[in-house]
């Protein structure tokens, strides 16, 4: 949760938090409120620590400073899910969370469609971030909980001439030898792959 973000719940803090508008007209700190205040969490939105500002975003195009953001929809389940595609003009990185690309079919290998969202986001980036929490022997999990698996995500950094792809989102009960077993065994072909671990960094200079 927000609470946990360290750097930004603090006094001194100025942060935006920028989440996918939904069809029925609530702002973005009515929608975080949802599932961000008692009984599901002991305080809601407005009582974090410094100056916090909730905006919506839709589809499409945006600048943000000297970041240039692509958000488009993704199949999810249960909400509304964006990926998003950051660039400052040079390196680009995408980044889809959760979804699950069954929905719009199963694709020719039977992991999911690579639909036109997943290809416009990912086309060409320096960095893929994406969600796969499940290998390919578990696809009836990850459709039960509106997921990707691993073969899904290799296969759409391939087609999208990817340079790097970072998998994130792992099974909550996967142990870190288990990572660490399913690392040596993905080795695709032109591009290094990685699991991401808490206090990763990324260089895309």
């Amino acid at each position: 949760g927000l609470p946990f973000f360290f750097a930004a719940d603090r006094d001194d803090a100025a942060v935006q938090v920028i989440i996918p508008g939904a069809d029925d007209g609530q702002s973005a700190a009515e929608l975080l409120g949802r599932i961000m205040n008692p009984p599901f969490f002991p305080i809601g939105p407005q009582q974090l620590r410094g100056d916090w500002r909730f905006d919506l975003v839709q589809s499409g195009e945006h600048s943000y400073g000297p970041w240039m953001v692509t958000s488009l929809e993704i199949p999810h389940g249960g909400g509304r899910t964006f990926g998003f595609r950051v660039s400052d003009g040079v390196r680009s990185i995408a980044y889809l969370p959760d979804h699950r690309p069954t929905a719009l079919g199963l694709g020719h290998d039977g992991f999911g469609e690579l639909h036109p969202a997943a290809l416009e986001l990912a086309t060409d980036v320096d960095v893929l971030i994406h969600g796969a929490p499940y290998t390919g022997a578990e696809l009836e999990r990850a459709d039960d909980y509106g997921h990707s698996t691993i073969p899904y995500a290799l296969n759409l950094a391939q087609r999208c001439r990817v340079k790097r792809l970072v998998l994130t989102h792992h099974a909550p009960l996967r142990t870190d030898d288990e990572l660490d077993l399913l690392a040596t065994l993905v080795r695709p072909m032109g591009m290094p792959v990685s699991f991401a671990y808490e206090g990763m960094t990324l260089d895309v200079a």
